[in-house]
């Protein structure tokens, strides 16, 4: 059984930008979390397409909406994420702590493409970690699309700007064998 997944901005967007949240709601069903931060991130105005995309996923059971409580470990974490890092660290991203936080305090698996800003974090907490291209490889290995699919997928990403970290799909399976 999977795990509960804390999407950031980022890695929920990439699939939301090309129309493509059904491989998510297929592959972790009822497992789907979007901290409010992101949900707040996705709601800016020139992103309304997004938003609704994520009501749908919300309205209909298929992802689940977390707030962090200011009274709880989360808090505390999230805070000293996105407001007051500890000395040598940079502040991040409200979507990225909110996701980080919520994966720590609950044993989930952060999903998050932002390798820069996140990894210290990831490697400091032991957090399972997830990428869009992780994703996209277990939707192949689970038969929901072919590796030609996936590439075509990529390639919508990188058009809407996503930041993938390779060029294509296949270069990502391949420099996962490596």
């Amino acid at each position: 059984m999977t795990d509960s997944l804390f999407f950031d901005t980022d890695c929920l967007s990439a699939f939301l930008w090309v129309g493509n949240e059904s491989l998510l709601v297929k592959l972790y069903p009822g497992k789907i979390i979007i901290p409010k931060p992101v949900y707040d991130e996705l709601s800016y105005p020139g992103v309304n397409h997004l938003k609704a995309r994520v009501d749908t996923l919300l309205s209909s059971g298929q992802a689940s909406l977390e707030g962090i409580l200011t009274d709880s470990e989360a808090y505390l974490l999230y805070y000293q994420l996105a407001y007051k890092p500890n000395s040598g660290n940079k502040i991040i991203g409200k979507g990225e702590a909110a996701s980080i936080a919520l994966a720590k305090s609950m044993g989930g698996i952060l999903a998050s493409n932002n390798l820069r800003d996140i990894m210290v974090y990831v490697e400091n907490f032991g957090l399972r970690h997830m990428t869009t291209g992780d994703i996209l490889i277990q939707a192949l290995e689970n038969g929901y699309i072919t590796e030609s699919q996936g590439n075509a997928i990529w390639a919508s990403m990188l058009a809407k700007r996503r930041k993938l970290g390779s060029a294509s799909f296949t270069d990502y399976i391949n420099s996962k064998l490596k």
